[in-house]
């Protein structure tokens, strides 16, 4: 992303959004690459709402802060200072103690290699004092900015109290782009020429365009999980844009049953056969090749120890449920992503908790390094995607992993997110 200066008026050269194929011009957005961030302190949204140990307290995985360790390094390292601000779990009431970011400030330092001061509130004069005195190349936390109802209400007040902390704003919290919360979105207004993207939330935005607009072929994508009807608006949206569509995980068997096949007691969505016999039409219509498993691993029970055969997709015997995909389905699969040049991935292909069933999901995530070593672009988007992918220690062999959930699921649906429209209006 490129800022450039015209007749008084901000512009990028390179836009890398989805859906923007021309030259836009703004008045107030500007680049995390050319901002002046001397002697200024910079109010970052990150997304640190990390598991903890219950027990301890303490973080058991740090992915989030890594991934926004870059934009609060740059800013520190280009005379800046920083004030951190993010949520933490869903408390009910305020001050609930495991829910303080204070647990997790030990950790931040660790990854950043910075010293973290660390307010007890959020607003107030006492945190407003401490950032205040903030000085170039520190760094402060805020406390869960969610131990405030007016957060997730979007209060306006709210975000006016938030924005005192910062001389400019830079939203790198891609997992919260599509709440319009308080400090995701509302706080940008008070910040008309000096908000941005991170780079964390620059690079997501880029991934998926990488994708939905990608001029490379054949394109691929890997939509699993459990339902359809949670996957509908996406699988519509990518059989317009998709060479290759392979349907996985549970919801394979509502596509199955679709056409006829007898699916025993798997997991189907009776209401949504016509939605599936619709999709298979619009794929056939559009020249997209719509994969449907076409072998399947049962069990005669939903557990780890229940018996287990493979059998054609199309004749699982009552009483028994397919967990996973079968061999012929994976081999099928691997052929489809090695000719692939941009792969996404959304959803796994079976019960992969389960050791006995996860054969499938951890063969497509190996078939797509591979095809990524060969040269293709892959896009890891999704929770059970990218807990499976970390699971089989495949993060870095693939091109991305997003690290938002419910907000990669809405960009991917074409949904104008909050959090981002906030930063380029």
């Amino acid at each position: 992303m490129i800022l450039s200066k015209k007749d008084n008026h901000f512009y990028l050269k390179t836009i890398p959004i989805f859906a923007l194929s021309k030259t836009i011009y703004y008045t107030i957005m500007q680049s995390i690459h050319t901002y002046d961030f001397s002697n200024k302190r910079a109010l970052v949204r990150v997304d640190f709402n990390v598991p903890l140990d219950k027990e301890t307290l303490e973080v058991t995985d740090n992915s989030r802060i890594r991934a926004a360790a870059p934009t609060i390094k740059h800013i520190l390292e280009n005379g800046g200072a920083v004030v951190l601000m993010s949520h933490l779990g869903r408390p009910k009431e305020n001050n609930e103690p495991r829910f303080s970011l204070k647990n997790i400030v030990s950790e931040i330092e660790k990854v950043i290699g910075y010293s973290v001061k660390f307010a007890g509130d959020c607003i107030g004069d006492g945190a407003l004092e401490m950032s205040k005195n903030l000085k170039a190349g520190e760094v402060m936390l805020l406390e869960n900015v969610r131990y405030y109802k007016q957060e997730t209400a979007g209060s306006e007040e709210f975000a006016k109290q938030l924005a005192k902390h910062g001389d400019c704003y830079v939203n790198d919290a891609f997992g919260t782009a599509h709440r319009a919360h308080a400090s995701t979105t509302v706080v940008a207004k008070f910040f008309p020429n000096d908000k941005m993207f991170g780079f964390l939330l620059e690079k997501e935005i880029e991934s998926v365009d990488k994708v939905l607009n990608s001029t490379a072929k054949p394109l691929t994508a890997i939509v699993g999980g459990a339902k359809v009807s949670s996957k509908i608006t996406i699988i519509e949206r990518l059989i317009s844009t998709v060479d290759n569509l392979i349907v996985g995980g549970g919801m394979a068997y509502t596509f199955v049953k679709a056409q006829g096949g007898k699916v025993g007691n798997s997991l189907v969505e009776d209401n949504y056969l016509d939605v599936a016999r619709k999709i298979i039409a619009d794929a056939k219509a559009k020249g997209v090749n719509l994969y449907i498993p076409v072998d399947t691993l049962i069990a005669d029970n939903f557990s780890n120890d229940a018996n287990i055969e493979e059998v054609v997709i199309d004749a699982i015997p009552d009483r028994w449920m397919g967990l996973d995909v079968g061999s012929k389905t994976i081999e099928d699969c691997h052929k489809i992503l090695l000719d692939s040049k941009v792969i996404l991935w959304n959803g796994p292909m079976g019960v992969f908790e389960m050791s006995n069933f996860e054969k499938g999901t951890k063969a497509i995530a190996n078939s797509i390094v591979e095809a990524t070593k060969n040269g293709a672009f892959s896009l890891i988007g999704g929770g059970d995607s990218v807990a499976a992918i970390n699971k089989f220690g495949l993060a870095k062999e693939v091109s991305y992993v997003s690290t938002g959930g419910g907000a990669m699921l809405e960009f991917l649906e074409g949904k104008e997110l909050p959090g981002i429209k906030a930063i380029r209006d």
